[in-house]
């Protein structure tokens, strides 16, 4: 399972890679016309390699793209739905490569229990790969996130609204 997992990933990154690269030459200037304001939500299966255990899980975030530039700032907050009653909330830095592609990284405290009180800290990694519809847009999403206790993988589907 993990290794049927692990391939579907690298494949789905080496296909937002390739695409990538295609946009690279026309986008010099398009990241100015970006929108400024971004509110996003995911949701994606994840998967546990401690545990060898599939999982639901959504992930909100704002982000503040500072205007003509490929970077960004935000916070996001991230649910698990399983036993542990996983969340994360952090800061987000996010930097768009490509005009389709951006990338991210979240330093934050990950919460768990019924009580919340095992805090610690966790790193989020994350990709997406947009479509634009108006001032919507979606594509698939990839995370990597490391929790002291764990380490997890999620691919999902992202969706966003630009304002």
């Amino acid at each position: 399972m993990t290794k049927k997992f692990l391939l579907v990933v690298v494949i789905a990154l080496s296909f937002l890679s390739l695409k990538a690269q295609e946009h690279d030459q026309h986008d010099d200037h398009e990241h100015e016309h970006h929108h400024v304001h971004e509110i996003g939500v995911s949701a994606a299966s994840v998967y546990f390699t401690g545990e060898g255990e599939l999982s639901m899980a959504t992930h909100f975030h704002y982000t503040y793209n500072f205007p003509h530039t490929k970077f960004g700032l935000g916070v996001g907050y991230e649910r698990i739905f399983d036993e542990h009653k996983h969340n994360f909330v952090g800061a987000e830095l996010s930097y768009r490569i490509v005009h389709p592609l951006s990338i991210s990284l979240s330093p934050g405290i990950a919460f768990e229990g019924e009580h919340r009180d095992e805090k610690e800290f966790a790193l989020h990694f994350e990709t997406v790969y947009e479509f634009e519809l108006g001032v919507f847009h979606l594509g698939p999403v990839l995370e990597l996130a490391y929790h002291p206790e764990d380490f997890h993988v999620s691919l999902g589907i992202h969706i966003g609204l630009g304002l």
